[in-house]
C-alpha cells in the first residue's frame, strides 16, 4: 500500500536560474545537481493537497490543504538509467499531523504557518493564489493563466521542471532517503501573468537573499492530479 494518495491540484511553479555552488551543500549523498541547458533551477511551488490518506486512512482535518515549498533537482544513476529527482530546501504547510510525519518519517523540513489559497476561475482565465504569513508578513505567488491546460512540449523548460518521479533528502553525510512519486503526466496552462512576495532570505536563509531582487526565469502552472508516495529506502 502507498504511504500516501492525494490529489496535487493547481501547481504554479516560478522558477529561477541559481549558481549551482548555492545548492552543492544541499545535495543528498548518491545524488547530483540536474541541468536544464547547461543552467541550475530553483522552483518556488505552491499548489492544493486534496483528499490526503494515509496508508489508505483519512486524517480529521487534514485531508485538504495548501503547500508552498522551494525545490531543486537531482538524478541518480540507478544500473545505468537516470532517476530524476527533487530535493526540497523547505515546505510550508499548516496542518501539524503532516509536517510531524513527513519530518520525522522522510526527513523532509515541513515548516508551520498560517496559510490561505484562492482559486478563482472562470470561462476565459483563471487566477491561482497560495500565501503564508512569515514573521507578521502575508507573502504569496500568484499566476493569472488561461482556462484551458494542454499538454506540453517535450524537451521543454516546462517538461524539465515538472517531470521528476522521486524524491530524495539528506540523512546524514553519507545516507539518503529515496522515494517515489507515482502520478501521470500532467497538462499546463499557459501563464498569462504572475506576481511573487516572497522574502526568500526571511524564508530560507541566506543562500537564498539573491532570489529576492532576481524575477522567474520562468513561470508555469500545471494541472495536477491524483499521485502517490510509496515508501522510502535508505541509499
Amino acid at each position: 500500500m502507498s504511504f500516501l494518495t492525494a490529489e496535487w491540484r493547481k501547481l504554479c511553479f516560478a522558477n529561477y536560474e541559481i549558481d549551482p555552488k548555492v545548492l552543492q551543500p544541499y545535495v543528498p549523498a548518491h545524488t547530483e545537481l540536474d541541468f536544464y541547458n547547461g543552467k541550475c533551477y530553483v522552483s518556488l511551488v505552491g499548489f492544493l493537497f486534496d483528499k490526503v490518506k494515509l496508508k489508505g486512512i483519512p486524517i480529521p482535518f487534514h485531508t485538504r490543504f495548501e503547500e508552498i515549498n522551494l525545490r531543486f533537482y537531482v538524478t541518480r544513476n540507478v544500473n545505468g538509467k537516470k532517476r530524476r529527482g527533487t530535493v526540497f530546501i523547505s515546505e510550508v504547510v499548516s496542518k501539524p499531523a503532516i509536517a510531524i510525519v513527513a519530518n520525522l518519517l522522510y526527513n523532509e523540513k515541513y515548516g508551520l504557518k498560517e496559510m490561505h489559497f484562492n482559486h478563482h476561475i472562470t470561462t476565459t482565465e483563471n487566477t491561482i493564489s497560495y500565501a503564508l504569513k512569515n514573521k507578521g508578513k502575508w507573502q504569496e505567488i500568484a499566476l493569472t493563466t488561461a482556462n484551458n491546460s494542454k499538454p506540453f512540449e517535450l524537451e521543454s523548460k516546462t517538461e524539465f521542471i515538472t517531470e521528476h518521479y522521486w524524491g530524495y533528502s539528506k540523512k546524514g553525510e553519507n545516507k539518503t532517503n529515496e522515494y517515489e512519486v507515482r502520478h501521470p503526466q500532467w497538462e499546463a496552462y499557459e501563464v498569462l501573468y504572475h506576481n511573487v512576495e516572497i522574502d526568500f532570505g526571511k524564508l530560507y536563509g541566506k543562500d537564498f537573499e539573491i532570489l529576492n531582487n532576481q524575477e522567474p526565469d520562468s513561470t508555469q502552472c500545471m494541472e495536477g492530479s491524483a499521485i502517490s508516495i510509496e515508501g522510502k529506502r535508505v541509499i
